[in-house]
């Protein structure tokens, strides 16, 4: 093959990367945002959260169940175009990782906001529900585009069972958040599990705090390491 057809083979190939992934490209470098030996740079409630065996470590037990959500936040700033990468494991319950969000209580830890969802049944997990206020954005699947005025396109790119084969119950498994402009994407271990499109001018966020989530209900333990930030350019 000449060098002048390999060029315009490369070309058209490159053509055809769509815009999800190039919305997904990183700039920059990752920051570890936990040192995996105690909570440094983060608040919640002490009696709920720890760090154990190098993990970000929450647990809620039967004696003493939670009278409502309740988050650890990162201190660290408010980001607003970037990339979040963790691992994560969970037995019982649900949990999520919340971004461009507001803390509401800060007494409470109350957080509201975009949330990639994470539960032990695995049936929500990587959804993108916005806590305290749309509720469920886009399904495992989904690739929907908000408008103003609860106006709603769905584009489905995967059967959500399917795509949930990929999470691991009872292991760890891989998250990934890119939030950028108004595009925000869900990965688990590498499959994107949901996208949503906000253009919702007076509901979206740009930025906000990331926390991580305890939820009421039964007794649950979620677990989080190696969680790296990544500061990405505003999308054009």
């Amino acid at each position: 093959m000449s060098r002048l057809v390999l060029g315009v083979v490369i070309l058209s190939l490159c053509s055809l990367t769509s815009t999800d992934l190039r919305a997904a490209e990183p700039q920059g470098e990752f920051q570890s945002i936990f040192n995996g030996q105690d909570l440094s740079g983060w608040r919640g409630r002490e009696d709920l959260w720890s760090v154990e065996e190098g993990a970000i470590t929450g647990r809620t037990t039967a004696e003493k169940p939670l009278e409502h959500n309740t988050f650890l936040v990162w201190e660290g700033g408010k980001p607003a175009n970037f990339e979040l990468r963790t691992q994560f494991k969970i037995e019982g319950g649900n949990s999520g990782i919340q971004y461009r969000s507001q803390v509401v209580d800060e007494e409470k830890f109350i957080v509201g906001g975009y949330q990639a969802d994470i539960d032990a049944a695995g049936k929500y997990a990587g959804i993108n529900y916005e806590e305290r206020g749309r509720g469920i954005l886009a399904l495992r699947g989904q690739r929907v585009r908000l408008e103003g005025g609860n106006t709603k396109e769905v584009e489905s790119f995967g059967d959500a069972e399917e795509i949930g084969k990929v999470i691991k119950p009872n292991e760890w498994n891989d998250y990934r958040i890119v939030a950028q402009g108004n595009r925000l994407q869900h990965f688990i271990n590498g499959q994107l599990t949901s996208e949503v499109i906000d253009l919702d001018e007076e509901k979206s966020t740009e930025s906000g705090v990331l926390a991580l989530q305890l939820h009421v209900g039964p007794a649950m333990t979620v677990q989080f390491k190696d969680v790296k930030l990544k500061q990405l350019e505003a999308a054009e």
